[in-house]
C-alpha cells in the first residue's frame, strides 16, 4: 500500500540509522552529511558502483525502498517519465531530498479517517473496497498479503495502529541495515558520487571564505557552498554543466526588450489553432502543467500568445489568478525527443497575454509553458466554513448544490482543452490522471458512453456533471471523494480556484494550420531549466562578481521581470530570478526566482 509522503517528516529515522562508529568522530555529522551518507548507502544496495545509471522504473522504486521510503506509482511515474532514458545518483539525491520519509503521524491520520468506530481497526471487508477499488488498485492477492499479516490482523479486523508502527520500524531497519553495509566497506565509503565527496574529518571550518555582502543576501548565501571550495557543489542548490559544451539558440525577430506585444496587421487572415491547459500546484510546492507538441507544416510568420483563461461569468470582476505570468518555451525537435532546440520564447507582453511573433519553419515544436510560482503559491489563511457539495430533496433523492454544479462547469471547460465544448477520451485522461492517477480505458469509456449524456464518441457538461453526481451516489451521499478530486484540481474547502492556473494558448500562422496536442502533464523539465538558461546567456548582460573574478552574472532585463544566470567559469553554472519582496529557493535542479512587478 504506497502512501504519500510528508512534505514535514524530519530527519530523525535517517539519524537512528547510523552506526555508532559514525557518532564517536571528533567532528559529528551534520544533517547535510547524513543526508548524503544515506543517499550512498541506499544507492549502493541496489548498484555495484556510483557510476551505474538507474535504467528502469524498477530500479528507481528499489533503491527509493532502501532509503526508506515508500514511493506510489504516481510518484515513480513523476520522475520517470515517457522521455525518461536514465537517472544517476545525483539525480537519485535530488529525488530523495524532495520525497520525505512518511511519519508515523501522517499515516496515522490517513488510515483514521477511514476507522468509522475510532476503535483503532479497519473490517478487512472495507480495506478490501478500499485497496481495490480506488487509487492505486491492488489485487486481490497483494490484499490477501495484508490482511494474513498475523502481527496487525485479528478477528476480520486491521489493527492499523500496529501497522504503522511496524512499517515506521521497518523503513527505519531498512535504512539502518544499508548505512551499516556502507559502513563496513572502507573502499565504498570513500567513493565519490557524483557531486558529492566525503570530506575527511580534520576540517577547519574558519577557513571557509564567504561571498560578498553586496552580491548575496543573508537568506542566499545557503544556496552557495558552504565548503567555499569549487571542486564541488550541493546538488540541493544546483545542477552542474561544463561550460565548454556549445549551443546554438534562435530567438526571432524582435530583439526590443521594452516594446509591447502587438497583433499582426494581416492577423485576420491567417489560420488559428487553441489550446488550454494548467498549471497545478503539488503540495511540495512543484508546479506541473501540460505540455505540447505543435506541427508546423510549411515555413510561415507564427504568432504565439499565452495568457490565464478567464472564467469569471460576472462582468467587471475577472478571475483572481489572472494576474499570475505565463511563459510559453518553443523547442525544436530534431531527429529525437531527446534533442531539442530552443526557438524562442513569449518574451513580449500587453496585459496579462504574453507573447511572440517570428517565423518558423516546417517541423515538429514542443511547447512548453512555464510560471515563476510567485504568485502561485500554497494558500496560507486556512477556510474555516466548508463549502457544501450535495444535499437530498424531501423524497431522499440525492443532487449537486447550485455552487458544486457551478464548480463542476468550471473544471470541464478547464479540461475541454480544444474548447469544442466536449470531452475526449484523451482530455478526460488527463482528467484522471490528476485526480485519481489512473487511466480511462477503451472497455471503461464504452460504459461512460453508455450511462451517460455523450456526442460523437465524447462527453458532454451534462454528462461529466451526472458522472459527478454518480460518485456521489455510490458513496450514500458522503462527499469525501469529491473533495479530493477538487483539491486535486486546486480549490479550496470554499470551492475557491487557489492552487491552480488554467490558461489558453493561441496559435496563428500566414501559410498552414498549425496543429496542437497535449502529449504530457508533468513538472517542469530538465529542457525547460537549460532552455531558460541558454535564453538568458544569450540575451542577457554579463558582469563579474565582485571578489570572484571566475563568478559571471548574466542578466537579462524586462519591464516586468528580471533573470540571472550565475556562472562559474571552472566547473558549474547556477541560475536564479527573484521577484520584488518575494525571495523564493527552491532546490530542485537549479534556483530560480524572478522579479515580478504588476
Amino acid at each position: 500500500m504506497a502512501i504519500s509522503p510528508g512534505r514535514d517528516a524530519a530527519f530523525s529515522c535517517q539519524k537512528s540509522a547510523l552506526s555508532e562508529s559514525l557518532r564517536t568522530k571528533k567532528f559529528p555529522l551534520t544533517e547535510e552529511e547524513i543526508f548524503y551518507m544515506n543517499c550512498r548507502a541506499a544507492y549502493l544496495t541496489v548498484f555495484k558502483s556510483s557510476l551505474e545509471n538507474i535504467i528502469s522504473k524498477e530500479q528507481l522504486y528499489l533503491a527509493l525502498q532502501h532509503a526508506g521510503r515508500n514511493p506510489s506509482q504516481k510518484t515513480i511515474n513523476k520522475y520517470w517519465t515517457p522521455q525518461t532514458a536514465k537517472l544517476n545518483f545525483d539525480d537519485f539525491c535530488v529525488i530523495l531530498r524532495k520525497e520525505k520519509p512518511t511519519s508515523k503521524a501522517e499515516l496515522l491520520k490517513s488510515f483514521k479517517q477511514l476507522d468509522v468506530n475510532d476503535d483503532g481497526c479497519i473490517l478487512h471487508t472495507d480495506l478490501y473496497k478500499l485497496l481495490t477499488k480506488r487509487g492505486e488498485k491492488m489485487t486481490r492477492e497483494e490484499v490477501n498479503a495484508v490482511t494474513s499479516l498475523a502481527d496487525v490482523n485479528a478477528d476480520g479486523k486491521f489493527d492499523y495502529i500496529k501497522f504503522c508502527k511496524l512499517y515506521v520500524t521497518t523503513n527505519e531497519q531498512c535504512l539502518k541495515t544499508t548505512v551499516e553495509k556502507l559502513e563496513v566497506d572502507s573502499k565504498l565509503r570513500r567513493q565519490q558520487f557524483g557531486n558529492h565527496i566525503e570530506e575527511p574529518p580534520e576540517r577547519d571550518p574558519s577557513s571557509v571564505p564567504k561571498p560578498s555582502p553586496r552580491i548575496i543576501r543573508k537568506t542566499e548565501q545557503e544556496t552557495f557552498s558552504k565548503k567555499g571550495d569549487t571542486r564541488s557543489s550541493s546538488l540541493a542548490t544546483t545542477r552542474k554543466f561544463k561550460t565548454s559544451i556549445s549551443f546554438t539558440i534562435t530567438m526571432g525577430a524582435n530583439s526590443n526588450r521594452n516594446s509591447k506585444l502587438t497583433e499582426p496587421k494581416s492577423i485576420k487572415e491567417w489560420q488559428c489553432v487553441q489550446s488550454k491547459g494548467c498549471f497545478f500546484l503539488e503540495e511540495d510546492g512543484e508546479i506541473i502543467s501540460h505540455q505540447y507538441r505543435m506541427q508546423i507544416a510549411q515555413r510561415s510568420m507564427v504568432y504565439l500568445t499565452i495568457k490565464p483563461l478567464n472564467l469569471s461569468q460576472v462582468e467587471g470582476k475577472p478571475s483572481p489568478w489572472l494576474s499570475i505570468d505565463t511563459a510559453l518555451y518553443i523547442l525544436k525537435e530534431n531527429e529525437s525527443q531527446a534533442n531539442l532546440q530552443l526557438m524562442c520564447f513569449t518574451e513580449l507582453r500587453n496585459r496579462e497575454v504574453f507573447g511572440w511573433t517570428g517565423e518558423l519553419g516546417p517541423g515538429i515544436y514542443w511547447l512548453i509553458p512555464s510560471t515563476t510560482g510567485c504568485r502561485l503559491r500554497k494558500e496560507i489563511k486556512p477556510v474555516t466554513e466548508e463549502a457544501q457539495l450535495v444535499y437530498r430533496d424531501e423524497t431522499g433523492e440525492l443532487f449537486l448544490t447550485k455552487e458544486f454544479r457551478s464548480t463542476l462547469s468550471d473544471i470541464f471547460e478547464v479540461i475541454d482543452l480544444d474548447g469544442n465544448g466536449l470531452l475526449s477520451l484523451e482530455e478526460y485522461n488527463f482528467f484522471e490522471l490528476r485526480t485519481s492517477g489512473e487511466k480511462c480505458d477503451e472497455d471503461a469509456w464504452a460504459v461512460c458512453r453508455d450511462n451517460f449524456d455523450t456526442k460523437k464518441n465524447e462527453l458532454t457538461r451534462q454528462g461529466f456533471m451526472d458522472l459527478n453526481l454518480m460518485e456521489a451516489n455510490d458513496r450514500e451521499g458522503d462527499p469525501r471523494d469529491l473533495w479530493v478530486t477538487l483539491h486535486s484540481m486546486g480549490y479550496n474547502k470554499a470551492l475557491e480556484l487557489t492552487e491552480a492556473c488554467p490558461f489558453v494558448i493561441d496559435i496563428y500562422a500566414d501559410k498552414c494550420k498549425p496543429r496542437i496536442k497535449a502529449v504530457h502533464m508533468e513538472a517542469c523539465s530538465g529542457q525547460l531549466e537549460k532552455a531558460i538558461c541558454k535564453s538568458v546567456l544569450n540575451k542577457g548582460d554579463a558582469r563579474v562578481m565582485d571578489g570572484y573574478e571566475n563568478i559571471i552574472v548574466h542578466t537579462y532585463k524586462r519591464d516586468t521581470w528580471i533573470t540571472s544566470v550565475i556562472e562559474n567559469k571552472v566547473l558549474f553554472m547556477r541560475w536564479f530570478s527573484l521577484e520584488l519582496q518575494c525571495l523564493l529557493v527552491c532546490s530542485i535542479f537549479f534556483l530560480i526566482l524572478f522579479l515580478h512587478s504588476n
